[in-house]
């Protein structure tokens, strides 16, 4: 009430101001947008805030996308770093409902605001009213717009006899509420005719202010489609509801504060420029990156695709006892496991439970032939919940940060044994998260360096149990023995580039200078990208082909089915690329590595007092070139390929010390796979001996 009767204050004196109602109605709107505007000025400076975390936002869903409970939680954490108040924007909506309803009581009671009548006069005429129409009653809210009517129409006698005051009728009889031919008392759906324009006005009012909004408001503007329609189609509507059940005074005022609105926010970006404050290649980097992987995730997948997860999942929690399995992240992660899983498919009577997130993966080619192997294809949302209930003996993951992010540890059974197989044989504790398998039970190690790391990390952070098995690395097992068996010609003149797929990589700082300094040699230069760089930047390496492909010196090779350009090359260049071990320990010849900014997964890498094996290798194994040095490239190339015997002694060397059970890991991988699952065995036997005695 109190509020109401500010309101009607503020309405009369814009009624003394422009004896005309709707003319009152709309300086008040004016007015009550200038006492807003510091509460509007906060709102638009939230919304910027909002707006230009949302890369960060973006990355957090990215990094734990999945898992819910962490999203939230990281940020809440953002929020409070930035100071943003989520609720902020509401805040408009929440004022102007209730400023809405205020002026709803405002205009309903003329009488009491604009005329200033007293409680008592105002109650004497009300009851008049009421004898005078009889589809009123005492609980209607248009009773004292009623009276103006009836008074303004000349039907006052009865009126006079309870108000003796001549004054106070012709103040009644004067007060002008018409406004562009309309008066501002009627209600759309009862005076119909020409007055059913005005919750057309009003609609037409709130749909200008969403397109508005959507073009200008920097927090609307980022929204998606499905948010911004919803948005408009619900404003429209109240408006339209607005505009035909309530007087038409009050869907003046909406409309002229929608109209008004517009006016402001194009103002606001004015002289609080979203533009200089929101980073928006970022913002469309990182909305990009999200799309793809929630596609990857399975968001977007065939009907086809969702009943054959379902069926597996079904599937596969329909099988007991199960002792090993496998998880893939994609068909190409199968190599990693490969090796094992021929010893042991070979070597004892296991069956082999392999899911994969790949519905085109090989093992289900594989799975036809062999009845030992069970294949399930599970996308990566369904992964969550399989994860969760899980129940088998051992399990085996190329796929780091278990627990960490939103795939957990089993619920179900606390005695699992999880098996981190690495696919790489640089440093873990550089190119991975910090604590990325800090929660697997057991890690296999490719060589030397990976275990002194991982030594040193189990005693830093105080990992008690966790099994360090000196397992060694198949896939080199495999490169070695196709290099072998192929006998490819060391082709002395070629040299490949093959970069990481990192920020600031070969390809990005300097390929164009290093070609330039080689095109004219007698070289052959084959180009050959991270396959991830292709398929994001697929346009650019057309481009790149078309640029050479009058010069036979240079192939830029996007075809990545064969290893022989691998094979064949007699030197590699690449940046921090854990491609050059398996190139330097498969061929034994040299490796160039130019200096680009080093790729750093965990910053916190120096806790660990190791020094990574990416940074110290790199000088054993080749030379590295500066980014200021690559004028030199070639002095760099002849010198190298003039003392390959030496480096072909030193890697050799380097392989035996730091490769663990060369040509022979699977074997070892594989055999402690299956002692872990005949010791669980031995153990439930033992424990339901014990149970029945």
């Amino acid at each position: 009430m109190i509020f109401i009767n500010i309101l009607g204050i503020i309405m009369r004196w814009c009624y003394i101001l422009c004896k005309n109602y709707g003319l009152a109605i709309i300086l008040f709107t004016l007015f009550s947008k200038f006492i807003l505007l510091p509460m509007s000025i906060w709102v638009q400076k939230n919304s910027i805030k909002m707006v230009k975390m949302q890369p960060d936002i973006n990355e957090i869903k990215i990094n734990y996308f999945g898992d819910k409970d962490k999203i939230a939680e990281e940020q809440d954490k953002l929020y409070k770093k930035e100071k943003y108040n989520a609720f902020a924007s509401l805040i408009p909506l929440l004022v102007q409902i209730l400023l809405l309803m205020g002026l709803v009581g405002v205009i309903n009671q003329p009488l009491t605001h604009i005329v200033k009548l007293s409680d008592d006069n105002v109650q004497k005429l009300v009851t008049v009213a009421l004898e005078n129409h009889e589809e009123l009653d005492s609980e209607s809210s248009s009773l004292q717009l009623a009276v103006v009517n009836d008074i303004k129409n000349n039907n006052i006698e009865k009126y006079e006899e309870i108000v003796n005051d001549e004054n106070i009728i012709n103040e009644i009889k004067n007060l002008n509420l018409n406004f562009l031919g309309f008066d501002l008392t009627w209600v759309a759906t009862e005076k119909l005719g020409i007055a059913i324009l005005i919750p057309i006005i009003a609609g037409l009012s709130a749909l200008l202010l969403c397109i508005a909004q959507n073009i200008m408001n920097v927090l609307q503007a980022e929204q998606s489609n499905a948010n911004k329609y919803g948005m408009m189609a619900l404003s429209v509507g109240l408006s339209l509801y607005l505009g035909a059940f309530v007087p038409a005074g009050v869907a003046l005022y909406w409309t002229a504060s929608n109209l008004f609105a517009i006016i402001q926010q194009w103002l606001l970006n004015i002289f609080i420029d979203p533009k200089k404050s929101v980073d928006y290649e970022a913002l469309e980097r990182t909305r990009k990156e999200l799309k793809e992987l929630s596609s990857e995730m399975g968001e977007k997948r065939t009907k086809q695709e969702k009943q054959k997860e379902k069926e597996d999942y079904k599937r596969f929690f329909s099988v007991v006892n199960k002792h090993l399995v496998f998880y893939s992240e994609s068909n190409g992660f199968y190599k990693y496991f490969k090796n094992y899983i021929e010893y042991i498919l070979k070597n004892t009577n296991i069956t082999i439970h392999y899911i994969t997130s790949d519905y085109n993966d090989n093992i289900f080619k594989m799975e036809k032939e062999n009845n030992r192997i069970r294949a399930y294809y599970i996308g990566e949302k369904k992964l969550i919940t399989l994860m969760m209930k899980m129940d088998a003996d051992v399990v085996v993951m190329t796929m780091p940060d278990l627990e960490n992010y939103h795939i957990k540890r089993s619920y179900l059974r606390k005695d699992i044994n999880y098996i981190y197989v690495p696919h790489g044989m640089d440093s873990l504790n550089l190119t991975m998260r910090e604590k990325s398998i800090n929660n697997f039970d057991t890690v296999f190690m490719t060589g030397k360096h990976q275990t002194e790391e991982q030594e040193k990390t189990n005693e830093v952070y105080n990992i008690k149990n966790r099994k360090i098995v000196n397992s060694g690395y198949t896939v080199l097992d495999d490169m070695i023995k196709d290099y072998k068996e192929n006998n490819v010609e060391d082709l002395k003149k070629n040299i490949l580039i093959a970069p990481s797929w990192q920020k600031d990589n070969i390809i990005d700082l300097c390929l164009e200078d290093i070609l330039n300094k080689l095109i004219d040699s007698d070289y052959t230069i084959t180009v050959r990208p991270h396959p991830q760089q292709v398929k994001h930047m697929k346009e650019k390496f057309e481009k790149m082909k078309e640029k050479y492909a009058n010069n036979k010196n240079i192939i830029i090779q996007t075809d990545f089915s064969s290893n022989f350009t691998v094979f064949s090359a007699s030197l590699l260049i690449t940046d921090w690329s854990a491609i050059a071990y398996e190139y330097a320990f498969t061929t034994k010849k040299p490796v160039v590595f130019i200096d680009t900014p080093m790729k750093v997964m965990n910053p916190e890498y120096k806790k660990i007092d190791v020094e990574p094996f990416n940074i110290w290798a790199r000088n054993e194994i080749g030379k590295v070139v500066e980014l200021e040095q690559i004028n030199q490239i070639k002095d760099v190339i002849d010198d190298i390929l003039n003392h390959t015997d030496d480096y072909n002694e030193k890697i050799t060397k380097m392989v035996d010390e730091y490769v663990y059970n060369l040509g022979n890991s699977a074997e070892f991988g594989a055999k402690y796979i299956i002692n872990e699952i005949q010791t669980k065995i031995q153990e439930r036997k033992k424990e339901k001996k014990q149970w029945k005695s």
